[in-house]
Parts: C-alpha cells; structure tokens; sequence
C-alpha cells in the first residue's frame, strides 16, 4: 500500500510528475539503463540538487541574519557534509524510501549538520546572531531541500528513472492491485515491470494483469538483469524457494507484501520474540504528551501566522461586502472532537442566500445533484461570489480565520478536517467514532493530496491512514505540502 496517500497522489507530485511538454527538458526520454546506470543517474542528480540547493540556504542565512564574531567553515564544507549525512541516510539509492520517511530522513541530517556548524562555530563564542543565523539556516535547508526534491523527483519520473524495477511473485488479484497501486504512485520508488508465477496461484485475477509474465519462480535468479527488487505476496512464497530462503537471491532488496488494512505501514517498528517476528502497532494520536506536544506546535504557528495574516482577512472581509452587501464572515456549525458541535470562522464565499440558490440549483440538475451527493461540492457551484468568491475558495484563503479556532484549542493545524453534520452521516457508524476520537484539523492528508477530487471512499482511506500512521513528522510533512497544494489550488472548489 502507499506510504502516505493509500488512494490518491499528492497533488504536488501530480503535478511535477507531467513536467508541461513547453519545457525544453520535457521531449527527453532515457532508454533501457542497465541498473548500475539508473542507480548513478538518480543518485547524482539529487546529489547534485542538494548540493546547489545547501549552497543558497546556508548562503541566506548568513546574508539573511549576522553571526557576529564567530566564523566557521566556508559554506562548502557544509553543502558538502549534508550531502554526505543524505547519501549515508540512503537518500540517493532511487528505490526509496517513501516521500514522508524521506522528509523525516532529511531532517535528521540537517539536524546533525546544524550540530556540527554549532560545535565548529561555537569555539569562538554563541551569540544570538549565531544561534539565528544557523537556525535560520537549517530551515532553509530542509524547507528549500524537500521542495527541490519533489521538483527533481517528478522530472526523474517523467524520465522513467526513478524508482527500482520490480519483479511481482505470484500471479494473483492481490499482486495485480499491488502493481497498479505502484504504478499509479511512482514517488513510492517501486516501479513493477512484470510478474512472475507461482505454484500456488489460484486466485487468478478477475480482469488481465497489467504487466507481463516474466517467467515462474524458478527464474528467479535469472531475472536480476531486469528487476532489482523483488516483491513476494506472501509469507508462505518466501519460504517455499530455497534460494531466497537463505538470503540468496541477487537483488538489492527482497519485499514481502502483506496487505493489512488496520495497521500502520509507516514508522512499524518489529520485535523480535524468539523464532517469531513481532510487529509493534502504535496509536500516537491518542498518548496524552504526543497530543500536547502537538499543543504547543500548534501555539507556536498558529499565533504568529494569525497576525501576519489579519490585514489579508481584513481586505478579504471588505472586498466581500463590495460584492454583495452582507457580513464578510460567517460561522459555520461542524463536528468537533468526541462528536461536539464545533463553530467554525471563515470568510464568506457565497451570496447570503446561498441555500436557495443550492435547492434550486439541484432540483433543476440532477447532474448536479449526484456530484453533490458523492462529493458534498459542486464544480459550478451557483452560491460562490463571482471572482472574488471564486478566488478566495480556490487558494483556501476562507480558512484562514480558522487560526483562530485553532488558537483557542477547538482544532488542530493538521488532522481530519471537521465536517458538517450532512457531511459526516454518509460514512459509516464504526468510521465516525474513530474520526470524531482526534482532534480536527486546519488543513490534512485530504487537503495536500486529491482535496476535493476525491470522494468520500477517498476521504475516509486517507483520514484512516492519517490517525493510523500519526507522528510528528507526518504534521510537518503535511504542513510543507500545504503550501504547493493551496498554491497550485489542485482540486479546491
């Protein structure tokens, strides 16, 4: 399953996966790389994106804030030493890992970096401007360096280079979705190329596999030319061939795929328990100091960003009274935590009788009225103001008074967004309980992958997958997806 996004692509990476072919770079197509050749190809392109990307952030932080007396290493020592932290991380292997275990790899690494800048720089005394200018430039680095990322990563994508090629044991329906999951989902670092068949392959696929057959199990040690990973269904088929039993098979690494929709597939942490493999299943969103240490990162954002944006709301507010003459804001009633009624603060985007112009609307289209029953949101939706409602919904500037309910601890910077009561009744009893037992969010998985394209299967996969894998990390990774995805307003209605 994906690491991140289990049924939709972030829209970042939608977008970076098909460069625009106006791009001079776009009509560049590599042909067969034998797989030493792909490796270095990835490997030296983020390498080298990383080591230009290190250069400016280090560069601006030292133009950006004074270091005062202290001086250290020239800037290309440490541009140097954060590509030798990531290479070490095994950042540049271009079969993974994930795009949010990458983000989190990527901050250990600036971490140690900063770390040594500290120890070098401190000999000759920590001032605050040296503490501001490496800390400024440690955010750099990280923010600047997982943007750039993405950017590399979708050309490398589009050059079909990215990402290990894959061999599938077994020729079944479970293997037949694996396979169009990975390739739906090329960030992941997995690309299959064909499947081989194995002697307990009963469960036939009911429609034709994707890819073809490259052999049976007794190929296995045939087919390292064209597959450097090998992905085995189940337990069972790894044990059955002696060679990969044994450790054996060439090949940089050997997958087993468990399909296990109630666990976590990020941060699994293993155990072992005698002969027998124990997995460690985590529910961090529910541990008291987890939840307030998500607290005081929430204080900490959420206050400063709510004044810088208080003249952008208040401009916002009046050229939505110009348009139509009424209130620039409106409170809306949603489900909070534990099922609470939650008065949520927005912009206003709609006519004042905007209920009117909905009830019309659907009963004269019943085009309208199913997508407004599978999504909860029209495409042309008649209540919106012309322009500015249209403009204010599209970048999701209508949330931003919503730092205030975040402020006050009624939500949370990241989590399942609060839905209206409507909304929240065509899911099912069991899903509810479990969305409505953590604190809602300003923006969330949703919101920074398919956003509004996605239905309500979709909404509830990636809040499940959301409560399921929470950690820190996946709050700042979703955090710095924000941005693109608002930027890019890919899916927003």
């Amino acid at each position: 399953m994906s690491d991140l996004v289990p049924s939709a692509r972030e829209a970042l990476k939608d977008t970076l996966r098909t460069p625009p072919e106006s791009l001079w770079l776009a009509p560049i197509r590599l042909g067969k790389l034998s797989i030493p050749t792909r490796r270095f190809i990835v490997g030296a392109t983020l390498a080298s994106a990383d080591l230009a990307v290190s250069l400016a952030a280090i560069g601006l932080g030292d133009a950006a804030v004074d270091r005062g007396s202290a001086v250290g290493p020239p800037p290309t020592v440490f541009a140097v030493l954060i590509v030798a932290f990531y290479l070490g991380l095994g950042l540049y292997g271009g079969c993974g890992p994930s795009p949010c275990e990458r983000f989190r790899l990527r901050a250990l690494g600036v971490l140690a970096v900063v770390t040594v800048d500290l120890l070098v720089s401190a000999t000759n005394g920590l001032g605050i401007g040296l503490l501001a200018a490496i800390a400024f430039s440690g955010i750099l680095l990280l923010v600047l360096g997982s943007y750039t990322e993405a950017i590399v990563r979708g050309f490398l994508i589009h050059w079909k280079v990215w990402g290990a090629p894959a061999a599938l044991v077994g020729c079944n329906a479970g293997n037949s979705l694996l396979a169009e999951q990975l390739l739906a989902e090329p960030e992941l670092g997995l690309r299959p190329v064909g499947f081989l068949e194995s002697p307990d392959d009963v469960d036939q696929p009911s429609r034709s596999l994707p890819l073809p057959i490259l052999g049976t199990t007794r190929d296995l040690l045939r087919i390292d030319e064209q597959a450097e990973v090998v992905i085995f269904a189940a337990r069972r088929q790894l044990a059955a061939h002696e060679a990969a039993r044994h450790g054996r098979l060439p090949f940089a690494q050997v997958l087993v795929a468990e399909e296990a929709e109630d666990m976590q597939s990020l941060w699994l942490h293993t155990r072992t328990l005698g002969r027998s493999i124990g997995t460690e299943i985590r529910r961090g969103l529910y541990v008291a100091r987890n939840l307030w240490l998500k607290r005081v990162i929430d204080l900490l954002v959420a206050g400063p960003l709510g004044l810088l944006a208080l003249p952008a709301i208040a401009a916002l507010a009046l050229a939505i009274k110009l348009v139509d003459p009424g209130p620039g804001f409106y409170v809306q009633g949603r489900v909070g935590r534990d099922g609470r009624p939650l008065r949520v603060l927005k912009l206003r985007t709609m006519y004042c009788d905007a209920e009117r112009r909905l009830e019309e609307y659907l009963e004269n289209n019943p085009r309208a009225r199913a997508e407004w029953r599978r999504y909860f949101k029209l495409s042309d939706d008649p209540r919106v103001l012309p322009i500015i409602g249209s403009f204010i919904r599209r970048a999701s500037l209508d949330e931003l008074p919503q730092l205030w309910n975040v402020i006050c601890g009624d939500m949370s910077l990241v989590g399942p967004r609060p839905f209206p009561s409507y909304h929240m009744q065509s899911f099912d009893p069991e899903f509810r309980l479990v969305r409505e037992s953590v604190p809602p969010g300003l923006t969330g998985l949703w919101q920074v992958s398919s956003r509004s394209d996605g239905d309500l299967n979709v909404q509830k996969a990636q809040d499940l997958f959301y409560i399921r894998n929470w950690s820190i990390w996946l709050d700042f990774y979703i955090i710095l997806q924000t941005l693109p995805a608002v930027l890019m307003a890919r899916g927003a209605k």
